[in-house]
């Protein structure tokens, strides 16, 4: 079976991106995301220390039309608009070792100008579309479910791209160029990395079994009711991401307990495997990927017992976060509000 690693996946995609493996306009290996866990597997408990925006943020008083329009004639690409926390962990990683890489600071400041939202403020926020909120509200708004969430506007303020969560530097890389280059007016950012990784094809016993993991056929289908909500785990062969969910958080009886109480499958996105979906559509794990525009793996979806998609876990998660998941579905919070709503009225 042939084998495709981390650091082989980063090399392919740098090197079809830009067209040498050097990565962005020719940066130096050491600026190379480690060949270790560190991108998968750090605590992701609330830190401690107050996150401080570096200096290149964008300052201002937040009206999102007016700097779109100075970074687009300072010669910019467009703008990004980052919502984040002081203290959450996966905010500090982004900043710390995303940007912490000298290659992607230069090129998110050659291309982008990028707004700063606390997803708690109150401050007033002029949105893209000219409404008036505060930074909370836009949040709930844009299902900032996850921090960092970012937010990327083109020249005439279209949404390009979101990213929801944090993704290791490979796939951040990809993220900048595909805005930047204008790859997103001509395929998925799902297309354009699994381009970029010359994606292969792998054996279904790569993945990673679970006792609670249902057996095939996959008939998901909930046009008539279920008892119990839905995860589906879209996984992929050869996945150190996956490796590390499996190996850490999934082997945590805190977190293993609450699926006792769910309906849980596991599919190769890459597959040709029969799926019926919640909606009582018939396809393959391979289109309904493409479908739902995953690009992640490991990618967990929620349905409720009606078959309605509650929420996504589509980036790099720890057991901090998994665990808050799984407690807003278990306790059915999705009944009465948002995630986004239930996550701030626990913090009150």
């Amino acid at each position: 079976m042939f084998r495709f690693s981390a650091v082989s996946a980063i090399v392919l995609t740098l090197g079809l991106l830009t067209g040498a493996p050097t990565g962005i306009d020719g940066a130096k290996a050491q600026d190379m995301p480690p060949p270790d866990d560190s991108a998968y597997s750090f605590d992701d408990f609330p830190r401690e220390d107050l996150l401080e925006h570096p200096d290149w943020f964008k300052r201002g008083f937040l009206d999102l039309p007016s700097d779109l329009e100075e970074a687009i004639a300072a010669g910019k690409q467009g703008l990004i608009v980052y919502f984040g926390q002081k203290h959450c962990a996966y905010c500090h990683k982004l900043l710390n070792d995303n940007f912490g890489l000298s290659d992607i600071l230069e090129y998110t400041q050659r291309h982008f100008d990028l707004v700063p939202i606390d997803v708690w403020g109150v401050e007033d926020v002029t949105t893209i579309d000219g409404e008036v909120m505060t930074e909370r509200e836009l949040s709930v708004r844009e299902d900032t479910n996850f921090t960092p969430s970012l937010l990327f506007y083109d020249a005439e303020g279209k949404l390009a791209l979101r990213l929801r969560g944090y993704y290791p530097p490979y796939q951040f890389r990809a993220a900048l160029e595909y805005v930047a280059d204008g790859h997103y007016t001509r395929e998925t950012f799902r297309d354009y990395l699994a381009r970029g990784e010359n994606r292969m094809v792998f054996e279904p016993e790569d993945l990673n079994d679970q006792p609670f993991f249902a057996k095939p056929p996959y008939n998901l289908d909930r046009r008539f009711p279920s008892e119990r909500p839905l995860a589906v785990f879209f996984e992929q062969g050869d996945c150190h991401a996956c490796d590390v969910l499996h190996g850490q958080a999934l082997k945590e009886p805190a977190i293993t307990r609450y699926f006792g109480n769910f309906d849980s499958v596991q599919l190769d996105m890459w597959s040709d495997t029969p799926v019926v979906t919640p909606s009582g559509e018939r396809t393959t794990a391979r289109d309904w990927a493409a479908e739902l525009g995953l690009f992640y793996a490991p990618s967990i979806l929620f349905f409720d017992e009606h078959g309605k998609e509650l929420l996504r876990v589509d980036s790099v998660v720890r057991f901090y976060r998994l665990r808050n998941v799984l407690n807003y579905i278990s306790s059915k919070a999705y009944l009465t509000e948002s995630f986004g709503e239930w996550r701030l009225s626990e913090a009150l």
